[in-house]
């Protein structure tokens, strides 16, 4: 009784409240600047951009560098302090194939920075769009959200979450309650915060393997923010609601289908340790509401913080996110773009979609079939490619399913394969195609509803 009296006291409460309305502020609340929705971290992010401007592809390339060079240090010589560090350890001594990959990462760096070598390594349509336009982006996004990702994550939030919409989450997505939080923040922030979200308590032992193999392919959903990019890109930006709608619709089919079916139904389901969730790990206890017993939860959780703590934490998550996650999107990110843009492999693979997409009677279905496969590489590559379309519904198509499609390997599935998500290139392949299948039907549909 007097630990109840003392969890629902004022302070204990604000302790809850105040930190994660400032963590839903910054990472959830759209707010209007120049005429469009975005958010604070975003607004803060573009303004870090703006004052640092062409230094940060510089100190993007040293940072990737860092890694590479902290990596093979430490994998030859092992020495005792890093040993000692549950932190470094996991930062540098990786598996020798991600070893490999942040050097690969590291050297199309440096070429791309001084432009060594090729043209078609640094080019601003392959590493340079990585470096130029990617990197920039992921570094001060990187920097905000680390830092305030423990106001999200460590001061009650996930857990009131968690028990409030366990009933709506499980039978529905097969997922824990606490997941709401990942997809919100993707929704409305963007698909790299979801990434990061679902990552760090994956390794912290909330979801299981399966659990962040689902969430981390199928929340991670593109925000708000870059849809508007992507259709006003293929010139139809007075179609954004119902575009923006259709994204949603096919979003929630997919997010309904792929637990069930391979590879994501086969991911094994247990916790990073090995253990299995216990059925009563998310049981509401009796004479509480999901609600109620979300709240006191909460609380709990937000009493357990230290200051020194949270920013020792809000400073690991940048190291790790600029030291782990940018080589490995350099490097995959770089390969992809350099198969797009320098060989047909894209074009051959779309064939196979043609007779699909004159089935859905969508126009001109040989040039959008080179745009499907291609969002692959890059999710912004689709609508590029398909401007010059002269079809308002196929261009519609296109920039509709390159957002549903999810997994592009210049951020997102750069992203997950860069953590500890267990998730391969393979399972990556399998999951794109599968979304490309579930949500063709579902856009095609949309669009001849509309044009």
């Amino acid at each position: 009784m007097e630990i109840t009296t003392s969890r629902n006291s004022l302070p204990s409460i604000l302790r809850f409240v105040i930190p994660s309305l400032i963590g839903v502020f910054f990472f959830m609340t759209p707010v209007p600047i120049d005429g469009e929705l975005t958010i604070p971290i975003a607004i803060l992010s573009n303004s870090l951009q703006s004052a640092m401007g062409s230094a940060i592809p510089t100190i993007m390339t040293y940072l990737v560098v860092l890694a590479a060079a902290g990596t093979i240090f430490v994998k030859t010589v092992r020495p005792a302090f890093v040993r000692r560090s549950p932190f470094l350890a996991s930062l540098f001594d990786v598996a020798p194939v991600w070893a490999f990959v942040r050097v690969i990462g590291a050297v199309f760096a440096v070429m791309t920075l001084y432009k060594l070598g090729p043209e078609w390594v640094h080019s601003e349509n392959t590493g340079g769009m990585l470096l130029y336009s990617l990197l920039p982006i992921l570094f001060s996004t990187f920097l905000f959200a680390g830092l305030l990702l423990p106001l999200l994550l460590n001061f009650g939030l996930l857990e009131f979450f968690g028990y409030s919409l366990t009933k709506i989450m499980r039978p529905l997505f097969k997922l824990p309650g606490r997941s709401s939080v990942d997809c919100l923040a993707s929704w409305l922030g963007d698909g790299t915060i979801g990434v990061l979200l679902t990552s760090k308590q994956y390794e912290e032992g909330f979801y299981t393997k399966k659990e962040a193999a689902i969430i981390g392919t199928t929340f991670s959903v593109v925000s708000v923010t870059f849809c508007l990019v992507v259709i006003d890109q293929v010139g139809l930006a007075r179609y954004f609601l119902p575009f923006y709608g259709t994204v949603i619709l096919a979003g929630i089919a997919c997010a309904l289908i792929l637990p069930r079916i391979p590879p994501l139904s086969k991911k094994m389901d247990t916790f990073v340790n090995g253990e299995k969730r216990k059925n009563d790990d998310e049981s509401i206890p009796e004479g509480y509401t999901p609600f109620s017993y979300g709240f006191e939860q909460a609380v709990a959780q937000a009493e357990k913080n230290k200051p020194a703590a949270v920013v020792k934490d809000g400073l690991q998550n940048v190291i790790d996110m600029w030291l782990g996650v940018a080589p490995i999107v350099m490097a995959i990110g770089t390969i992809a773009l350099i198969i797009a843009e320098t060989t047909p492999v894209f074009q051959w693979l779309g064939t196979p979609f043609i007779p699909l997409l004159e089935l859905l009677q969508v126009p001109f279905a040989k040039e959008a079939s080179e745009t499907i496969v291609v969002g692959f590489a890059d999710m912004f590559l689709p609508s590029i490619i398909g401007t010059g379309i002269e079809s308002d519904l196929t261009r519609f198509v296109i920039a509709s399913l390159s957002v549903s499609q999810l997994i592009y390997m210049s951020e997102v599935g750069g992203l997950l394969l860069g953590t500890k998500i267990p998730v391969s290139v393979k399972d990556l392949i399998l999951i794109f195609l599968l979304r490309t299948l579930i949500s063709l039907p579902i856009i095609a549909g949309m669009a001849h509803l509309l044009f």
